[in-house]
């Protein structure tokens, strides 16, 4: 068939997660599905708080006038105003309804939002590791991807961020806490990176969004506050989805957040909006805007996430594994006990462990764990994990 060379090579970029789920359903067909642990995807575990479920419930049976018909392409006023008032609080700054967007997950946020501001050939900075949508984003808005290191925690290295600016670069994404590691940045981090980019800004006379990916902001396992990045670089923009915090992922409902601060907000807010219309999500769901706009202050149950973690972690690195700790999300990125990653989760497979070579997340000899799954497949899996270590050992 004759697609597109760029779409068939962006296909063949992103198989590693597919594939794993491709071969986990051909390993439960031979050992039967209670003998497969399968960890290869982020697909939220637990349900959506009572408090959303029952706000359905009675929209599915109400009779609001107007309710599924079209509203303001940003969003219902009073689903924005009811999040922007939540944001408020978590950020400590003053944000209206006039700097919120809803979108059709954070997916379709950072479409719309790279669609606004790139122009052919502009660069956008990531930071390994990094989900590998990103680039596939970045580069159907016609911008080229760069990919900045991390120290051996997972925390940007701000040298080497340095290096990779230049008179191009348009954006640079964070995504804390992090998909594959879990790593939250701390705010000192986020401090770093507001500064470097001002005396970047002035270098080269330019202007660089900082663009926070953020729907595991509220699974975080300890009491630490989440660094907000508004108050560190004024060109900012927050984008989040509800699939995590709520388990709502097949619901595709989240937000944009532009920056109090930011002097252009109120165009790049009339650009969002035009790109999204542009990009066939003229606007969220209406049954979804208005049934998590009471529920902002609602999330999952994330003692029964840092339980996984903490059982999976404390058994992983009892074997030999060397693993950072998460301080969020549902994610373990444990260094590979070879160089081979790729290698290494084949071995994994042999003892139907199946997880995802770091190399699909853009940082080789590391491999991709999911936690969000049912305690058997976790229990179950140690003997394999165990096993697949002394193999190469």
């Amino acid at each position: 068939m004759s697609i597109a060379e760029s779409i068939q090579h962006i296909m063949e970029q992103s198989s590693w997660i597919r594939k794993m789920f491709e071969e986990g359903i051909e390993l439960k067909k031979i050992h039967g599905e209670k003998n497969v642990f399968d960890f290869s995807l982020g697909n939220p575990l637990l349900e959506p708080p009572k408090k959303f479920t029952d706000n359905l419930a009675k929209l599915t049976t109400s009779n609001i006038k107007g309710l599924h018909r079209y509203m303001p392409n940003p969003g219902f006023p009073s689903s924005r105003t009811e999040i922007a008032k939540h944001l408020s609080k978590e950020s400590g700054l003053s944000i209206s309804m006039d700097e919120i967007i809803m979108t059709t997950g954070a997916a379709g946020g950072l479409n719309g939002i790279l669609k606004s501001l790139l122009n052919p050939d502009d660069e956008v900075i990531v930071f390994a590791p990094f989900f590998v949508e990103y680039l596939f984003y970045i580069s159907n808005h016609k911008g080229k991807g760069i990919i900045a290191d991390t120290n051996e925690k997972f925390i940007p290295i701000i040298s080497d961020l340095e290096k990779k600016i230049t008179n191009k670069t348009k954006a640079i994404i964070i995504n804390s806490p992090n998909n594959p590691t879990g790593v939250m940045y701390p705010e000192s981090t986020i401090s770093r990176i507001g500064t470097l980019i001002k005396k970047m800004e002035k270098k080269y006379n330019s202007e660089i969004y900082l663009i926070s990916d953020e729907p595991y902001r509220k699974l975080i396992y300890s009491n630490e506050k989440y660094p907000f990045i508004f108050k560190h670089h004024s060109r900012s923009v927050i984008v989040t989805s509800h699939s995590k915090d709520l388990g709502l992922a097949g619901e595709r409902i989240g937000y944009i957040s532009l920056s109090p601060l930011d002097k252009d907000r109120t165009i790049l807010f009339d650009a969002i909006i035009f790109s999204l219309r542009t990009l066939g999500h003229v606007n969220a769901t209406a049954l979804m805007q208005k049934a998590v706009e009471s529920v902002q202050n609602e999330v999952v149950d994330i003692k029964i996430y840092k339980e996984k973690r903490d059982f999976l972690y404390d058994n992983l690195t009892k074997l030999g594994y060397e693993c950072v700790k998460p301080d969020g999300a549902f994610y373990l990125f444990p260094k590979t006990p070879i160089a081979d990653d790729t290698k290494f989760v084949s071995i994994l497979q042999q003892y139907n462990i199946l997880t995802v070579p770091g190399k699909g997340f853009g940082k080789g000899g590391y491999f991709r764990i999911s936690y969000s799954v049912e305690d058997w497949v976790i229990e179950g899996s140690i003997k394999g994990f165990k096993e697949a270590y002394n193999t190469v050992k």
